[in-house]
């Protein structure tokens, strides 16, 4: 975003990742956690205009329904769904008021895509993440609102990374992990953001309500 000319404000609640931004010109940092309502309402006092809300915060948790407790459940719908609801809550009336305004938010193939093994929570928020992104994109598309959300396959992040390293053999963790991918590799960070800047640019106007799957063919 920020080299396609846009200003852009990066929120996360790890202040020592969001410092590396600084360097890029036309970006500004906060510590957010979007999990909490006050900080998200107190942010939205600052901010005047806003153009496209991407919603991206996210947790990924292994294992089926029998190795998902109670607090594994709670914790993940709440990052991965509830935050979702907190920032469009909050900031879709600032939208309706300029009758314009754009909402991607963070899906994934392992939802009602794809049935994914030992994805149990995670696909299941992923699936309510394409819901809230359908419901949001039919009830305010007459207002100039459009709402998108994109669903990646495997994407090589530093998340990821840290998965692999944690799983009792990364090497065949790896190997697991690239073997479902049907192009031979993994969709880079890259790649997605194109995906965004897509999706917030006037390029996309005819797009809304959709979930726009960047898997290399993992759902075919």
């Amino acid at each position: 975003f920020a080299k396609e000319g846009a200003k852009v404000l990066a929120t996360d609640i790890n202040e020592s990742k969001l410092q590396e931004l600084k360097k890029y010109p036309g970006i500004q940092i906060r510590v957010l956690d979007v999990t909490k309502k006050e900080q998200i309402e107190n942010l939205a006092k600052e901010i005047e205009k806003i153009d496209v809300l991407c919603n991206i915060a996210g947790f990924v948790h292994h294992g089926t329904i029998l190795d998902c407790e109670e607090q594994d459940w709670n914790f993940t719908m709440n990052l991965n769904v509830r935050s979702m609801y907190l920032m469009i809550k909050t900031f879709l009336p600032k939208m309706l008021k300029q009758k314009s305004g754009n909402i991607i938010n963070m899906s994934s193939v392992a939802s009602s895509i794809k049935g994914v093994v030992n994805r149990c929570v995670y696909s299941t928020s992923k699936a309510a993440v394409i819901g809230l992104t359908k419901s949001v994109g039919a009830d305010f598309i007459e207002q100039g609102i459009r709402c998108n959300c994109i669903c990646p396959g495997t994407v090589d992040t530093p998340s990821l990374q840290e998965r692999i390293r944690a799983r009792p053999n990364p090497e065949q963790a790896l190997k697991d992990f690239l073997a479902r991918q049907k192009t031979g590799r993994m969709a880079t960070a890259e790649e997605v953001a194109h995906l965004f800047v897509y999706l917030a640019s006037d390029e996309s106007a005819y797009v809304t309500g959709n979930e726009l799957i960047i898997d290399g063919g993992w759902s075919l």
